[in-house]
Formats: C-alpha cells, structure tokens, sequence
C-alpha cells in the first residue's frame, strides 16, 4: 500500500533523463495508444520469454560476429554469409537471433521430458537449452568437411520402432553420416549418437562438445576428460561417454579460439587433459583416425535424467517404460497412396505422442512449456487419433491451472483460454463416449461463470457491447483489441459447459450456461454486421480481427466460427469470403503470410483456411494441403513460421506441434468428419479423385457417434466404398461426398457402396 504514495512515476522519469534515456513513463504510454485499454498490457510470460531470447540475441551478438572463424550452428553460417540469400544486416541489430532457419527435430522416448534436438546439419544438443555435440571429418589433403558450411545435406526422421534423425554429408569422395537416437539403457534414458566417415586421403573424424545451440551460444566453462571411461565430462554435470578412445584429444578456451583452429598444429607435451573458461565458450574435441579411403565408425552416449530405479525396495514394482508400439496402441490407420501424405500423417501422429509427456508442449524448445490454446488442437488431435488416455491424464491436470475466480490461466490477459479448456473437454466426452468426470465438475462450473461474469455489458450500444474485453489474445493476430476469436471462444465454452454440466446432473446451470451463449452470440451478430457494414461492400463479407480493425492478416482468428468450432454453417458466406480474402491477399508460395508477427508462411493458420474450404465443400482445399506439405522439413516437421525465402524457420519453435497437430486433423477429417449440429457424419469428402483411383483407407477414427473405418478402392469407371461404425447410441445421417463422384447416403452400422462419377448414368 505504501508504495502508491511514493513518486515512484517522478522518480524513474528523472533517473532517467538524467542519464539521456527516453522516458520510459511516456514510451509505455505511447504503446499502450496504439492499442484498445486493456487490463493487460502483454502477459508477464510472454515478456520473460521475449527478454531470454533477446538476452541470448545479445551474447550472441558478442561472441558470433568478430569470431567467424569458428565452427557455428548452419544458422549462424547462413545468416552471416553476405552471399547468402539467409543474411541479415546487423548494423543496428543490437541482438544477433536465429530469424531464418529455425529448424530442429527431436528426438525421445514417449512419456519421457527429455528432447535432445538435432538441427538441419546434424548438430546435436542432448539437454534443453544447453551446449550441443557436432562432427567433422579433415582430411590429409583438401578442405575439410564440415556440416554446417555445407549447402546441401541429406536428412530423415526415421520412425520404425523409435525416433531417430540420419544426417549425411559429402564432398567428393569424403563423406560423414550420423544418426541420434534416445533410447531406455539400463534404466536411465540416454541419446545414442552413431558417426560414420571416411576420407579419401585418410584424416580425422572429429567429434567435438561446442558452447551453443540452434538458437545461439550456451555457456561451458569446463570441459575435462572421463576418468574411468573415454569421453568427455562437461561443466561438472553432464557425461559423454564414446564407444571407442580416440587418438587425441584436444581442448581451447575462448582467447585461444575454437578448438578447430588447433587440429592441424602439432599437440602439446603434455596434452592437456581439461580446460577452464572464464567466457564460458570452451570447446573439446575427440579425434579418431580415418586410414585412406576406409570408412570408421563410432558411437557417443550422452545420459539423460535421473536413473530410474523400475522395482523399489518396498516391492512396489514401477511400470516400466513404453515403447512407442505400446504408446501408439489403437490410433487411427491411415492408408494412402500419396506417399509424403501419409509419411507426414506417421510423423505428426509420432511428434505429438513425443511433446505430450504428462502436460502437453507446442514444441520441444522454445515452446516447451503449456498453452490452453495450443492444447486444444494438439489434445484434439491426439483424441482424433485414437490416444484417449494420453488425453484424459492432460485434462486431468486442467483444475490445477484454474485460479480461485475460475479462469484458466497460462497467459494473462487472455480470454480464449476458458472455452478452450472447456470445448477440449467436451470433445474428449463426444469423442470417448464417456461422462464428465465428477472430479472436474467444480472446475467446469467456475470456468463457465467465469465467462459469463467476464463478457462486457450489453449495453450502452458499441461495437463490442456483451463481447469480451480487449485482451492479447492470440498474439499474431496484434496489439490488445476486442478480438473476434475470442468470443468465438467463449460462446464455444459456454456450449460445452451446458453440455457437460447436464451430464454432470446441473440442469440449472446447464441452461444457465445455454441462455448465456445465446446472448452472447448475439451480441457477435450484431458486432460483425456492424463491422461488415463500416468495412462496406468492397470485400463483401469478410470478417475483421475485431470490430475496431480494417481488414488485415488478422481475419485469419475470425475463422475460428467456422473451424474448429463449427459455430457457423459450413456454407455461411462470411466464413467464404473471409478465406478468399486471406488467399488473395495473404498467401505466400502456397501458404497463409501471417504479416503480423510471425512475418512468415504459418502452417497451422494455412490448415484452418484448408479446413474452411474443405467444409464447404470447395476443392480448393487440397491445393492447400499440398502447399502445406510442401512446406515441411525433410524431416517432416514445420516451424511455427516458414520464412519466404529461404524456406527455413524464422519464428517460434523450429518444431511446432500445433502444426503438427493440425496435419493430422486435416487428414482425419478429409476422410471423416462431424456436423453435430445437422447430426450428420461425412465420408470422404477431402479423399482426392486419384486416391480412390488407387485405394485409401482410415481405420478406426473416433467420431462423435463412436468409432467409423473407411475404404475405397478402385472399381471399374468409379470407385466401391466399404465402412463400418460401432455406434453408441442412435446412427447419425450418414453423407457420402467423395469428390468427383455422385453423392450417397448409408444406413445402419456399416455398407458397401458403388462410388459412381459425376454425370454418369446409373
């Protein structure tokens, strides 16, 4: 209370205009008008994350520019290349960050929080957020061969029996390969890193522990050799352990420069078997002898975690591991004759078992850590797939995240996040068959009101009368406003807990919540019919971002009434007119541009236009879908935002699970999908003409009703479905739609159906 009385606004002000700064008072106020009032400015979280990276952008600044010479991550030696087409000015770029290829894999076990990531060059970081391991080969004759100063590189996620990334490089008749993997190892989770090179003339394959990441120097200040093993131990804490000793070993701190500037001399007598860093950029390498010619293998193993004891002393035995065929036990089975399609449906479905551990992650890095907003696509996913118990323990951690006064919080100052954790409960419910949970009444029932008691009053008239107040939101879609999304949101929370709360024998406020959605969809109609006829007739009925905003890339969050959340009939000419705006404006090399923000192709806002179209029934859909898969990595994963020229990362997590998630929906709902309100099932409506011609099928898809197998298959001039349901209650209607074909109806729990092309005769 005491500080209110001080000066404390004075006080800052003439600290620092005594010091020539800008008066920070006055800059926050300038900020906050561009902006509508809000009770929050930014959430605190997404500052602190802000002020980490730029912290990093700062030391990288320092270490990267004026030490060139060094060995650093692909990124680095793209982005500081001036013949590069990644290169970007530093003049005034106080912070030096990753802004074009941010691109990594992980790899793990299921139900492990353990995610060693491996970059587009192989570069290998065993621990989050710490220092990486990377190889070489140098040659007796010739350049060296290094990775990450390569332009080409072959890389694949393989995913039979586990994850693992293989990496390959060459120049000539020089090569180097390298595979990381994480396995269960007596106990303890460990990443495996197999090398294999050779070089004609014979050399060294080098391995060596590097001060850095994919997203910029990591900080070691000791590095000494393993006393009872070969290998290296690595600031006190961390052990990697090779399968074979090395001819030699080296190690440099930072005044001596890399490591790599020291293979090539003579070595010391003795040869040191450490090295301290004050900087905290030390380096070490481990060289191993290639005889002309003769390829040479070795391997390094770098523990992870805590060692797990599976049987405790009191005899209480500890379940052990899953494997990932165990992990994936019952997820819908895809068959498709377009290969990248379906490798990509196997990867997607793969990532987000890996990023859900216990809570759920949009990514392995830079996101590793809960959203409600990216949970719902990702939790809806992985329900979509079959994985329904790795779902309900999530949702079982929801009421942790509830503060006293109901609201979900994992950002504030945003009000999507209630409907969210709501409508992900009642999907789980609708796509499981089961009740509630008794034990998430209390938590549904406050989240409810809490939206009820967060809408803004009907009255007096304005444009955002009964909407939700100005929050952030979701952050690409701009400063603080009266966002569309958001009520989207709420009215779809307020429907989920009327019908979880009827489930959970609340009648009262079940039709408590009812009354509330119906206000508070009226209150958008009438917003967005105002908005539309300010905005006038010049890009008929596309929606805004929110009812104070012109049209701009932020209408992407307007589709939201139409996927997911279905609030809007498929054919509904605003949901139309809003993705053909998108596309004409703001579509990049096949993809969505989220100008705001992201400045980057955005894979997962590019699959909700994909999803608007498929809806209704427009076949520009699966061009898309295509410009989508297009945009992945070799490896099948995409950053949160694909930058438009060089194809790489430039925003968020260089693996993003929402994307991911997002992949998998798009394929599910292409061969099955819901109108709950019409009580309608759809088969087929996104498989493509050429992949009846050859056969497709999904097997086991959870639907509203109860689980629904599809195939089709080719059949003289058209094309025989076969389905089967196992019902749970009375049978939807079930539509036909497979595109190029005539339309049909089934009946009952299952049929076999003649798919006859458009126009031909019966």
């Amino acid at each position: 209370m005491w500080m209110r009385w001080l000066p404390w606004r004075f006080l800052v002000r003439r600290v620092a205009r005594s010091q020539g700064f800008l008066d920070p008072i006055n800059l926050l106020a300038n900020l906050r008008r561009f902006s509508q009032p809000s009770e929050v400015m930014a959430p605190t979280e997404l500052l602190r994350a802000g002020a980490v990276m730029q912290a990093r952008g700062l030391m990288n600044s320092q270490a990267i520019q004026h030490n060139l010479d060094w060995i650093w991550p692909y990124w680095v030696q793209r982005q500081f290349d001036p013949h590069d087409v990644a290169f970007v000015p530093r003049a005034f770029n106080v912070t030096h960050i990753n802004l074009t290829h941010r691109n990594w894999t992980a790899v793990g076990v299921p139900d492990s929080n353990e995610l060693p990531l491996v970059d587009p060059r192989g570069l290998v970081t065993p621990f989050f957020d710490g220092w990486s391991l990377d190889a070489w080969i140098l040659p007796v004759s010739g350049p060296p061969l290094l990775p990450s100063r390569r332009d080409a590189a072959e890389q694949e996620l393989c995913v039979n029996g586990r994850l693992s990334v293989t990496t390959k490089v060459e120049a000539g008749k020089n090569f180097l390969t390298s595979r990381a993997d994480v396995v269960h190892e007596a106990g303890r989770v460990v990443l495996r890193l197999h090398l294999e090179g050779a070089s004609e003339s014979g050399g060294w394959l080098v391995l060596s522990v590097r001060p850095y990441n994919p997203e910029g120097v990591s900080f070691i200040y000791e590095i000494a050799a393993s006393q009872d093993r070969p290998g290296f131990r690595v600031n006190r804490l961390d052990s990697v352990f090779l399968t074979a000793p090395p001819e030699r070993c080296l190690f440099s701190r930072y005044k001596d420069g890399d490591v790599f500037l020291k293979i090539q001399t003579p070595p010391p007598d003795p040869a040191p078997a450490e090295v301290r860093c004050d900087v905290g950029m030390a380096t070490a390498a481990a060289l191993f002898r290639l005889e002309p010619g003769r390829p040479r293998e070795i391997g390094a193993i770098v523990p992870l975690g805590k060692k797990i004891e599976f049987h405790l002393k009191t005899g209480v035995s500890v379940p052990p591991p899953l494997s990932w065929e165990e992990s994936l036990r019952g997820h819908s089975r895809l068959e498709t004759p377009d290969a990248k399609i379906g490798s990509l449906y196997e990867i997607a479905l793969r990532t987000l078992v890996l990023h859900s551990p216990g809570d759920v992650y949009p990514g392995p890095y830079t996101y590793k850590r809960f959203w409600f907003r990216d949970a719902a696509f990702i939790l809806h996913a992985l329900l979509a797939a079959g994985l329904e118990e790795r779902v309900e323990r999530v949702i079982d951690r929801f009421p942790s995240r509830q503060t006293p006064f109901g609201y979900f919080l994992s950002q504030e100052g945003e009000w999507d996040s209630n409907g969210e954790a709501l409508w992900t409960m009642r999907r789980f419910c609708e796509l499981t068959g089961r009740a509630p949970k008794p034990a998430w009444k209390h938590s549904i029932l406050r989240a409810g009101q809490w939206i009820r008691r967060k809408r803004l009053p009907e009255t007096p008239d304005s444009p955002h009368a009964g909407l939700f107040p100005a929050g952030f939101s979701a952050e690409h879609l701009g400063p603080n406003d009266y966002y569309y999304w958001d009520d989207f949101w709420g009215i779809a929370g307020l429907e989920a807990a009327a019908y979880l709360a009827e489930r959970l024998d609340e009648p009262a406020e079940a039709a408590a919540f009812r009354e509330t959605a119906a206000g508070f969809t009226r209150a958008l109609e009438a917003s967005v019919a105002r908005a539309l006829e300010a905005l006038g007739p010049a890009e008929g009925a596309a929606i805004p971002a929110s009812p104070t905003r012109r049209l701009d890339a932020g209408s992407i969050g307007s589709l939201a009434g139409g996927y997911p959340l279905k609030l809007w009939a498929p054919d509904d000419p605003r949901l139309s007119a809003t993705a053909d705006y998108l596309m004409r404006k703001f579509f990049v090399h096949g993809g969505f541009f989220q100008e705001i923000s992201h400045s980057g192709m955005n894979p997962y806002l590019t699959l909700h236009v994909a999803q608007v179209l498929l809806r209704a029934g427009d076949a520009r859909y699966f061009d898309v879908m295509q410009g989508v898969a297009a945009l992945a990595s070799p490896t099948g994963q995409w950053p949160e935002a694909v930058h438009p020229r060089t194809r790489g990362g430039c925003m968020g997590d260089g693996q993003h699970v929402w994307a991911a998630a997002e992949w998998l929906l798009m394929v599910r709902n292409c061969f099955v999908r819901e109108e709950e309100s019409a009580n309608e099932l759809i088969l087929g409506s996104g498989v493509p003409r050429e992949w009846s011609a050859a056969g497709a099928a999904l097997e086991g898809a959870p639907t509203t009703w109860g689980p629904v197998s599809v195939r089709v298959r080719p059949e003289g001039a058209g094309a025989r479905l076969t389905w089967k349901a196992e019902w749970r209650a009375a049978a939807p209607r079930v539509s036909i739609r497979f595109p190029g074909f005539a339309p049909a109806t089934g009946e009952g729990s299952g049929g076999d159906v003649l798919l006859r092309p458009e126009g031909a005769r019966r």
